[in-house]
């Protein structure tokens, strides 16, 4: 019987030169292959795109084959839930309408295996972000959408790109200064009453038993390539490879 629950995140598929790209994606599919024949759950924990936006009648075309793959795991029965990262605020309904996978803008709260565990990209979490949550609120403003739809995509999705690398590479910069912030809401949310907290964003994978629960940041999917898994009750963090 399937019993695992897998975490995974920051793929941030697009990103690379195509040659690495490809490496990237392989190593991806291989690996949701493994969640199909040993998963209950996967749960995307924001950033698995370099970047998106939906237009009425077109999507970015390079990731149809990890979406196809997304597509099977839903349809063998298998649930999928995309919690929004940083890189996912102009996600429309393609995802849910067309693969089967809901989002979420809101940081989840669920239960597996008698484990009460919270869910969340991370972004903004940070206090010293302070730029970041600046800009998260214009490019998640309506009007500056609105506006954005109407260029070309052609034009868009290059444009898009170069913001979206720089937000990259800010993050693998600055990540490593604010694990004691991740740490610290970790250990609060634990003393709340969870028994696990998931988190991304920095790129850093960690794992830190506080003895009443347990903290995962999922580290990324192209360079650490590591994920977190949930089997029989014991929450792990692991390299694919």
């Amino acid at each position: 019987m399937s019993t695992s629950i897998f975490f995974l995140s920051d793929a941030h598929l697009g990103a690379e030169e195509e040659d690495k790209e490809k490496s990237k994606e392989d190593k991806l599919v291989s690996f949701l292959d493994r969640v199909k024949e040993e998963g209950e759950f996967l749960y995307l924990v924001g950033d698995m795109f370099e970047f998106w936006f939906e237009y009425r009648n077109a999507i970015p075309k390079r990731h149809f084959r990890v979406l196809g793959k997304l597509k099977q795991l839903v349809e063998c029965g298998l649930k999928v839930k995309y919690v929004v990262g940083n890189h996912d605020f102009w996600l429309g309904d393609f995802l849910p309408r067309e693969i089967g996978i809901p989002i979420f803008k809101q940081p989840l709260e669920v239960v597996h295996q008698e484990k009460r565990i919270f869910v969340t990209h991370g972004d903004g979490l940070a206090k010293k972000d302070l730029g970041y949550r600046i800009l998260k609120k214009i490019l998640r403003n309506r009007v500056n959408i609105f506006l954005y739809r109407q260029v070309p995509p052609d034009i868009a999705y290059p444009l898009a790109k170069i913001v979206a690398r720089r937000s990259r590479a800010s993050v693998q910069k600055r990540g490593s200064s604010h694990l004691d912030e991740y740490e610290s809401f970790a250990a609060e949310k634990i003393r709340q009453g969870f028994d696990a907290v998931i988190l991304a964003h920095t790129h850093v994978p960690v794992l830190h038993d506080f003895g009443e629960g347990i903290y995962v940041n999922l580290g990324d999917w192209f360079e650490h390539f590591t994920y977190g898994k949930l089997h029989e009750g014991k929450l792990h963090l692991e390299t694919y490879g």
